[in-house]
């Protein structure tokens, strides 16, 4: 009786995870990205690394911008040598967490590159159990996934206008409707420490909606989107206790990263997304986000906030 159970919940699970694979949005686009200069943040794993591989066999030069820079040197060794494509991959510095190091791999990209015609913002962490504060005085998690793409945003906005059409993309997820109070008065989490990931990819939305606005008329367009649940190296970052509790969720309802780079892909490359501006996607579809953020007052609160809480000056102000 016992094995027949186990046999059933193996079946079962199996077929959910089929099923999810099976249903997900796949970038249909055959679009060749030749000539076209790509940043990836966190590209050197997960959702990251398949879009950078992806990219650059469609013959983009690929800029993986990672922390690890050993890491990125053996992952873009690895895209060169199966290579099938006609791209370039370049490795450069960057701590999202850190404001001196996306300042210092701003400078050294508008110094290098002429043109940045796609700036995919894919890097991010779950988050510590307990908050901790980087060297800036920003919540680790908030830094990482939403203040650092901020900065790193506004310092390549005059490239990215002078590269267009140019595309920016946020990666956010649907845990950003997990939400339901949000405090502009909280960002940096020290009123209270409360699933500082889901407030940062809610960030991640609103932060879109507000740029794109700034943008509107520039030849940028920026959306956010949702990769689905995949099995990537941020569950490793989880605590034991933690990740016991997403198991089920791991192995059955989640895709691997190729599939969940797919949205990541078609924001990128579609051409029937040309023009496309503050959307929210999920599958290669637009889709609803949550209440909370489609709040013009909220956006707008948050891109206040977010300038003076990662000290832009007026000489890195582009929109």
């Amino acid at each position: 009786m016992w094995l027949e159970m186990v046999v059933a919940v193996v079946v079962v699970g199996v077929s959910l995870r089929l099923w999810y694979t099976y249903t997900s949005g796949r970038c249909t686009s055959t679009r060749s990205m030749a000539g076209k200069t790509v940043i990836i943040t966190g590209g050197t794993a997960g959702i990251g690394k398949e879009t950078a591989r992806d990219l650059y066999r469609r013959g983009a030069r690929v800029i993986i911008a990672c922390r690890n820079l050993d890491k990125g040197h053996k992952v873009a060794g690895e895209l060169v040598v199966n290579k099938g494509g006609d791209g370039e991959v370049v490795v450069r510095r960057l701590d999202t967490s850190d404001l001196s190091s996306v300042r210092a791999f701003a400078k050294e990209m508008l110094d290098t590159e002429k043109a940045i015609h796609v700036l995919i913002n894919n890097a991010g962490i779950a988050g510590p159990d307990k908050r901790e504060v980087t060297a800036d005085g920003l919540e680790l998690t908030m830094a990482t996934n939403h203040f650092g793409h901020f900065l790193l945003t506004n310092l390549l906005l005059d490239r990215l206008k002078e590269s267009a059409p140019s595309r920016i993309v946020n990666v956010s997820s649907m845990l950003h409707s997990s939400v339901k109070n949000f405090d502009l008065g909280n960002l940096a989490m020290d009123k209270s420490y409360l699933n500082p990931y889901f407030t940062s990819k809610l960030c991640n939305v609103l932060f879109t909606r507000e740029l794109a606005d700034k943008m509107a008329g520039t030849g940028v367009t920026a959306n956010s989107l949702h990769p689905g649940i995949v099995r990537t190296d941020i569950f490793k970052t989880l605590n034991p206790f933690r990740f016991l509790k997403m198991v089920p969720v791991i192995y059955v309802l989640s895709k691997g990263a190729t599939s969940g780079a797919q949205t990541n892909i078609h924001l990128a490359v579609a051409e029937e997304v040309e023009g496309l501006t503050g959307r929210y996607f999920s599958d290669c579809k637009e889709v609803a986000s949550s209440e909370l953020a489609r709040r013009k007052d909220l956006a707008t609160g948050l891109w206040e906030a977010s300038v003076k809480a990662v000290k832009l000056k007026k000489n890195e102000i582009h929109y």
